[in-house]
């Protein structure tokens, strides 16, 4: 078994992992027929393995780990037919579509049934599968890779694993992105320095601050929110403080504002942050509070982030 095969009938069980528990439930020969069974196959002694899970597939067909592997087992034997039937069971018994499809797809593309082997890609793709590595290194689709439809399943897949990374919206605050020496915008005073990453596929832009001359360290969690299309931030820091931003980018500039909030001395606050990107390798952070909301306002700070070199 190829090891590209192997890594998805991981994921798969990983992902059905909450049915297949109930064999835990079982009495003690099932639980000892599935030991055999899983010893087999991760011998990748295939006939045994398909024997025993032909057996567990009878006493358990609501188990679509069972058909899964049974089906993998099969194949590895090139019993193609049958590994198509038996997919088709997973399949109906709660496997996840994604995986499943991927599987048939392998069997018919063995089977030089090339259009029903993209048909079923396709369907995989749809469902959301996210492996673009495997469709790469999986010796089973090799037939299929000098059609100019791979190269879009690929895409896909890619799409799939790192959604944010493909939507315009997503993207916008990447100008604060980067390693920064941070300094005061009115005297150029050393503040801090930061890290500004992408993480979590890139949908999240995590702030990684860190005070000069004082231990005082904070992060900011930001992300496009596709429901309210606006951008919002979520300040917390090392003294047990936290802020909730919301806003746009607007004509070029990340424009943040919190609702008024009440402050531990008993007053309201209303906060309006804003970023500027003021070229490639420097970007203004400018804080405003107001305790009137919003008649006048007052500086809270006022940095500008030069990226390091």
């Amino acid at each position: 078994m190829n090891s590209s095969r192997t890594k998805l009938a991981a994921i798969c069980f990983l992902t059905i992992a909450c049915v297949t528990c109930s064999l835990a439930q079982q009495p003690p020969e099932d639980a000892s027929l599935s030991a055999q069974a899983s010893a087999a196959y991760d011998a990748k002694d295939w006939a045994k393995s398909a024997a025993l899970y032909e057996k567990l597939t009878q006493a358990h067909p609501e188990i679509p780990r069972l058909w899964f592997r049974l089906g993998t087992s099969l194949q590895e034997l090139g019993q193609l037919d049958r590994a198509l039937a038996v997919y088709q069971k997973a399949l109906t018994a709660g496997a996840p579509p994604p995986y499943a499809d991927y599987s048939i797809a392998t069997v018919f593309a063995q089977r030089n049934e090339l259009e029903k082997a993209f048909e079923h890609l396709a369907k995989a793709m749809q469902a959301g599968y996210n492996k673009p590595e495997q469709l790469t290194s999986d010796p089973y689709l090799e037939t299929l890779r000098s059609d100019a439809r791979f190269a879009k399943l690929i895409e896909q897949a890619n799409r799939n694993l790192k959604p944010c990374a493909y939507t315009a919206e997503n993207r916008q605050f990447d100008f604060w992105v980067g390693e920064w020496n941070v300094e005061t915008t009115n005297g150029a005073i050393a503040a801090g320095q930061s890290r500004i990453e992408k993480t979590l596929a890139d949908c999240v832009i995590l702030e990684n601050w860190q005070s000069n001359g004082n231990p005082y360290s904070g992060k900011s969690y930001n992300i496009y929110n596709s429901a309210l299309k606006r951008w919002e931030q979520f300040w917390v820091d090392n003294a047990g403080g936290n802020i909730f931003f919301y806003g746009n980018l607007k004509d070029g500039v990340m424009d943040y504002w919190t609702d008024e909030l009440p402050q531990p001395d008993g007053s309201k606050l209303k906060r309006h942050l804003q970023f500027f990107a003021l070229g490639p390798d420097k970007v203004r952070q400018f804080s405003q509070g107001s305790a009137d909301n919003g008649k006048t306002w007052n500086i809270e700070y006022d940095f500008t982030y030069i990226r390091k070199k």
